[in-house]
C-alpha cells in the first residue's frame, strides 16, 4: 500500500503523505476542541450552546459581548502566534541542521523583546501610560527582530555562511541582548518595569481585534510562501555540498529562510510578547510524529505551536484564577525540562 494519496487535476498532481495528513486533521480537531473549551471557560462560564448561538451570530447580551470583544481576539492571537513560532523553528532547525534552533536560541526573539523594553521604557510615564501610542510597539518589536537578525548575518558572513558560525553568534548576541534589556529595566522607570516583564515572558491578555487584523495578513501572505519553500528547506538540510551538488543555491536559499523565520517570529512576538520554547518544541514533536520531511512536518509543526499556545493560555486564565499567569510561564515550564532532554539525548 503507497503511503502517499495522489490528487491529480488536468495541470496538476499533488503527492500527500497519508501518516501526516492523519496527523494534521486529528491535531485540526483536537485545536478546535481547545478553542471550543477556552471561549467557554473564565471568571464567566458560558455554555457550549451560548457559545455556538454567539459564533453563529444569534447571541446576545453579556455573553455575546464577553466572547466576540473579549475571548475569540484572544484565541486568534494565540491560534496564529503560536504556528508561527513554531513554523519559525522549524524554519531554523532546517537551515541551521541542528535540533537546538529555535528563535529564542538564535536570538530573534530576544531581539524584539529589547527593542519592545526600550520602546516601553523610554515613552512611558509616571501614570504608567505610555507617552507614544501602544499602537506602536508591534512595529518596534518587528524593527528589533530584523535587526537582530541582520546583525547576526552580518557577523556570520565568512565567504558564505555556515551554520555553526550562524548559531553561534547567535547565542551570543542572545545573551548580550538579554543583559541589556535586563538593564534597561533597571535604568528605566520602575513604573515601566512591570509592563516590560509582563511583556518579556509573554502573553495574549488583553489583545483585541485590531491586533487580530494586524498579525493575519503576516499569517496568510507568509506561511503559504513557507510552504512552496519546503523543499529548498530538505536540500538545506541534506548539508552544502550535496545541496550545492544538486544544483542549490545554498547562501541565497539560507538567507531566504531566515527572512521567512524572522518574519515569522517576530510578527507573532510583536503581538504577544516573548512567549518561549513553541519554537524549539512544536518542530520537534512534528518530527517524531510524522518524520523529517518538512512537506509533511510543517502543517504539523504548526497545528502543535497552536496547541501549546492555546493549552497555555487556558491554563493562564483558569487555574489561578481570578489572577490572569502570562501564557509564556506555563510554556516556559514545559520548555525548560525539555530542552535539557535535548540537551542530553543529541550531546549526552
Amino acid at each position: 500500500m503507497s503511503k502517499y494519496l495522489t490528487v491529480r487535476s488536468k495541470r496538476y498532481s499533488m503527492l500527500f503523505d497519508k501518516k501526516a495528513l492523519i496527523v494534521s486533521i486529528v491535531l485540526f480537531l483536537i485545536m478546535a476542541g481547545i478553542m471550543s473549551v477556552s471561549i467557554g471557560i473564565g471568571e464567566l462560564y458560558i455554555s457550549p450552546l451560548e457559545v455556538l448561538k454567539s459564533l453563529t451570530g444569534t447571541g446576545s447580551g453579556m455573553n455575546d459581548v464577553v466572547i466576540q470583544q473579549f475571548r475569540l481576539p484572544r484565541i486568534l492571537i494565540a491560534v496564529i502566534a503560536g504556528a508561527s513560532l513554531s513554523l519559525a523553528g522549524a524554519i531554523l532547525q532546517g537551515v541551521i541542521r541542528n535540533p537546538l534552533a529555535s528563535p529564542d536560541m538564535l536570538g530573534i526573539t530576544t531581539g524584539a523583546g529589547f527593542a519592545a523594553v526600550t520602546f516601553i521604557t523610554m515613552f512611558s510615564n509616571q501614570s504608567n501610560n505610555l507617552k507614544v501610542s501602544i499602537g506602536y510597539l508591534p512595529f518596534a518589536a518587528v524593527l528589533g527582530a530584523f535587526v537582530m537578525a541582520a546583525v547576526i548575518y552580518i557577523l556570520a558572513w565568512k565567504q558564505g555562511i555556515s551554520p555553526v558560525r550562524l548559531i553561534l553568534i547567535g547565542v551570543g548576541l542572545m545573551s548580550a541582548t538579554q543583559a541589556l534589556t535586563t538593564l534597561m529595566i533597571i535604568l528605566g522607570p520602575i513604573y515601566a518595569a512591570s509592563q516590560a516583564t509582563i511583556w518579556l515572558t509573554g502573553t495574549v491578555y488583553a489583545t483585541n481585534w485590531q491586533d487580530v487584523n494586524s498579525l493575519l495578513p503576516w499569517f496568510i501572505i507568509l506561511v503559504p510562501i513557507l510552504f512552496l519553500l519546503s523543499r529548498m528547506l530538505n536540500v538545506q538540510e541534506l548539508g552544502d555540498e550535496v545541496a550545492t551538488s544538486l544544483g542549490h543555491s545554498v547562501h541565497k536559499g539560507r538567507f531566504v529562510l531566515l527572512v521567512l523565520s524572522t518574519a515569522l517570529a517576530g510578527s507573532a512576538v510583536a503581538f504577544t510578547g516573548a512567549i518561549g520554547f513553541v519554537g524549539l518544541i512544536g518542530p520537534h514533536i512534528a518530527r517524531r510524529l510524522v518524520g523529517s520531511s518538512f512537506g509533511a512536518m510543517l502543517p504539523v509543526s504548526g497545528l502543535i505551536g497552536t496547541i501549546l499556545v492555546l493549552l497555555a493560555d487556558l491554563a493562564g486564565r483558569t487555574l489561578f484564577s481570578p489572577l490572569e499567569v502570562p501564557a509564556g510561564v506555563f510554556t516556559a515550564a514545559i520548555g525548560a525540562p525539555y530542552f535539557i532532554y535535548l540537551l542530553f539525548k543529541n550531546h549526552g
